[in-house]
């Protein structure tokens, strides 16, 4: 991903792996050219700084996302997406490593369908959600989900994608 967006200085070089470890989600190149799109909007709007940085998406299912879920957090349960930022420390030249996301099939599914909203929309929200996760933006507090829900609206409104949220209001 190269390229720049009008007063935004150089666009990050981000290259993202795609990996789908599940059947039932999309074609894994409508995936690759969906995830690319979300990432590069996300990049620019979120201000990335310039210069190579590489992360992984992973298609899995309810099941894989439960193990890591509860692995990880503590939490016996399937979520939408998880994000597993890269340490900042990591030692080597190259790109930087952001980390992993890991959305989960059937919940992705379930909550698109509940909404009545296309799957592909849901799922460039998630990603964007959780690459926001790998650069640092929480919503652990009210202020840092209305911060990280304004820009997640903003990047998908850039996107085409409506507010996953519902906001009316005007920004």
């Amino acid at each position: 991903m190269t390229g720049t967006a009008a007063g935004a200085g150089p666009a990050p070089e981000i290259a993202v792996d795609v990996v789908v470890e599940t059947e039932g989600w999309p074609p894994e190149e409508a995936l690759i050219v969906l995830v690319e799109a979300a990432v590069a909007a996300a990049a620019v709007r979120a201000g990335v700084e310039p210069g190579p940085a590489e992360f992984v998406v992973a298609f899995a299912d309810d099941a894989r996302v439960r193990d890591l879920n509860r692995d990880f957090r503590g939490k016996d349960s399937a979520t939408n997406v998880l994000s597993f930022p890269a340490p900042e420390d990591l030692p080597g030249p190259g790109a930087r490593l952001l980390g992993d996301v890991v959305l989960a099939r059937e919940t992705v599914a379930a909550e698109a369908a509940a909404e009545g909203k296309p799957i592909e929309n849901h799922i460039r929200h998630l990603v964007v959600h959780g690459f926001l996760h790998l650069l640092g933006y929480d919503h652990e507090t009210d202020a840092e989900a209305e911060q990280m829900e304004r820009l997640e609206t903003e990047v998908l409104a850039a996107l085409g994608v409506p507010d996953p949220y519902g906001s009316t209001e005007a920004e």
